[in-house]
């Protein structure tokens, strides 16, 4: 394993709160940015956490929410309830959430149109989901890395699934893409040495993540180059 892959699974792990991931990357920062809102508005009652990872957003849930539950396909972090793959959640019962949300899954799934059909099982008429994919992004977590999406193409597998569309909010631009792989090279080369690392994150943080997020609400005011989109749907 080389250097920059050893750092980024230590960033990973050692940044645990959303306010300390927001500023790794210009990426990060933008899906904060629409992300968070969108949990703070929608999210309520029994959730799952689908594709939890880190379990970054597990916090910010707790406090909103009268259960939380987790699932991926491998435990990244201690207290993960259920290790399984989305498109076929056996071990959960029909209807049996309020909310769900999925984070920066959806791309890793070779049959996303299975992966809706079972996130609507298992949640109750009405029930919330909050959906974030890329469209804009280079290859990551290989070979598990087979689509990426556009608002339209977003639309119409929610709608064929049995949603409604809530809401649809674009994430980023180009610079954010282009700031994200400088983010991550810069930040990942230094992580392993101590207090060198947090002067990295801090100029990082000021010349890369903060410009990028300014300069793509300036210059694409369309979002056609959007880095990828944050979706609120309801199981209709």
């Amino acid at each position: 394993m080389n250097l920059l892959l050893r750092n980024r699974i230590r960033i990973n792990q050692e940044l645990k709160s959303l306010e300390q991931r927001k500023f790794f990357s210009p990426a990060s920062y933008g899906h904060y940015q629409v992300t968070v809102p969108a949990v703070v508005k929608y999210v309520q009652g029994k959730c799952i956490d689908i594709g939890c990872g880190h379990m970054p957003f597990k916090n910010l849930l707790m406090g909103r929410i009268t259960h939380y539950d987790s699932l991926d396909r491998e435990s990244r972090v201690p207290g993960v309830t259920y290790i399984g793959d989305v498109q076929n959640m056996h071990m959960l019962c029909e209807k049996s959430y309020n909310s769900a949300v999925c984070f920066e899954v959806l791309e890793h799934v070779p049959d996303p149109i299975q992966a809706l059909a079972e996130i609507a099982r298992i949640l109750e008429k009405d029930g919330i989901l909050i959906l974030s994919v890329p469209h804009l992004s280079r290859l990551h977590e290989e070979p598990y890395d087979f689509f990426r999406y556009t608002k339209y193409g977003l639309q119409s597998l929610l709608e064929n699934a049995g949603f409604h569309i809530v809401e649809i909010r674009p994430r980023g631009g180009l610079f954010s893409f282009l700031g994200q792989q400088l983010s991550t090279m810069f930040v990942c080369c230094f992580w392993h040495i101590p207090i060198l690392k947090h002067l990295v994150f801090f100029v990082n943080k000021w010349l890369c993540v903060l410009p990028c997020y300014v300069l793509d609400r300036a210059v694409d005011r369309h979002k056609l180059f959007a880095l990828g989109y944050t979706c609120v749907a309801r199981k209709v």
